[in-house]
């Protein structure tokens, strides 16, 4: 186990170059962007592979896809902890796209790429507009085909705390038609939503078996936020942390 000040320094140059990666791949995929669709899924797979492999080497700090990787086109419902499950799950699925924050179209590198996925830019404050507008997007082919991914609880979520699900993904899961894949997560036990340290260890991502469409709403939502939050529950605690049972 390295010393606490040699691991933090050790992440806080994993996030460095992990944002000065992002703005050279940026780069040398452009080209290749402009021309074709494709050059974007080429360009976020590698930036996510290669995320992934110098967490490993800098930090420690393992990464695992457990699960059928959804190759068709699906809505996947993630349990969202960090950035890190984001990295993982674009690393491995063939066409990712995503609902976003609208604030995000205008980051650097980020914004551009997310646009050329297909990714859905809605404002969070406006919620009722923000799934009108979700549900339009997705089912009126403004977006490419592929893998929607989607956060249920809206923001991420710390280990252990208790968020509710919102309602855009059963409106999305309804107006698609697409079968849903929820994904478990245990990743904000070493990549947490704020701060530089990243501890050593194995975060793993889930995929879990899919959700046919048709289901009723509430009979949707419950399953959906049982098996998430269960899956979870269970991959936290194989490593290690002490999930407490709310009544």
């Amino acid at each position: 186990m390295r010393p606490y000040p040699l691991q933090w320094l050790l992440s806080l140059l994993f996030i460095v170059q992990m944002y000065v990666a992002m703005g050279v791949l940026g780069l040398i995929y452009l080209p290749r962007t402009l021309l074709r669709q494709e050059g974007a899924y080429d360009a976020v797979h590698a930036y996510c592979r290669w995320v992934r492999w110098t967490l490993k080497i800098l930090c420690g700090l393992r990464t695992e896809v457990r699960g059928p990787v959804p190759q068709d086109e699906v809505m996947i419902a993630a349990k969202h902890q960090s950035f890190l499950d984001i990295i993982m799950i674009v690393s491995v699925v063939p066409r990712p796209k995503f609902i976003m924050k609208a604030s995000l179209v205008y980051a650097p590198v980020l914004g551009w790429y997310a646009l050329k996925l297909g990714c859905v830019p809605v404002n969070r404050g406006r919620r009722s507009e923000a799934i009108r507008k979700m549900v339009r997007d997705v089912t009126h082919g403004d977006a490419p085909a592929g893998q929607l991914i989607i956060y249920p609880q809206g923001t991420r979520a710390a280990p252990g705390a208790m968020l509710p699900y919102k309602g855009g993904t059963a409106a999305l899961y309804a107006e698609t038609g697409q079968p849903c894949v929820p994904a478990a997560a245990n990743v904000g036990l070493f990549w947490p939503r704020h701060g530089i340290y990243r501890k050593p260890g194995l975060a793993v991502v889930e995929f879990l078996p899919r959700m046919a469409p048709g289901m009723q709403r509430q009979a949707f939502m419950a399953e959906l936020e049982q098996v998430i939050e269960g899956r979870s529950n269970a991959l936290m605690a194989e490593a290690g942390f002490n999930v407490q049972k709310l009544d």
